[in-house]
């Protein structure tokens, strides 16, 4: 499998983490333990998850957990007037949270590249108005932390 496709497997992999860690507050060791033993790459209810680059999971996971503060003033920066993070459905927090933590973090990744990935994430949760609120937002934080 190609690299990209197993990146994109562990952005997805990731948002869901995410969730699940907003949902229920898992602690980080065990949620990246229940990914990697029983959603990288598995098959449950008759999906099949795509092989995932485990390290860049994890690296999207912890970062995005770490830098949480400095990940939601980022997003929250660029929201419309009036609006709050907390506005957000929950899932699209995450996607957006994830992509902004890849831009700023991850500058071995192309610009275009993490923008185009999470707007595909979003078409997995979303119609095409949230897939186009996502590209937006994440090209908007992109001019601010990589000056594109």
């Amino acid at each position: 499998m190609t690299r990209s496709k197993a990146r994109a497997a562990a952005r997805l992999a990731a948002v869901q983490a995410l969730y699940q860690h907003a949902m229920e507050a898992t602690p980080v060791p065990a949620l990246l333990h229940e990914f990697h033993q029983h959603r990288l790459g598995a098959t449950i209810e008759e999906a099949e998850y795509a092989e995932a680059d485990v390290d860049f999971f994890n690296d999207l996971v912890r970062g995005t957990l770490a830098r949480g503060g400095e990940v939601d003033a980022l997003i929250t920066a660029k929201l419309a007037k009036g609006w709050t993070l907390e506005r957000l459905d929950k899932p699209m927090r995450e996607i957006l949270r994830a992509g902004t933590y890849e831009l700023l973090a991850r500058p071995d990744v192309p610009m275009g590249a993490v923008i185009t990935e999470y707007v595909d994430v979003a078409h997995a949760f979303y119609e095409k108005r949230e897939a186009g609120f996502v590209n937006g937002l994440l090209d908007a934080i992109a001019k601010d932390v990589r000056g594109g």
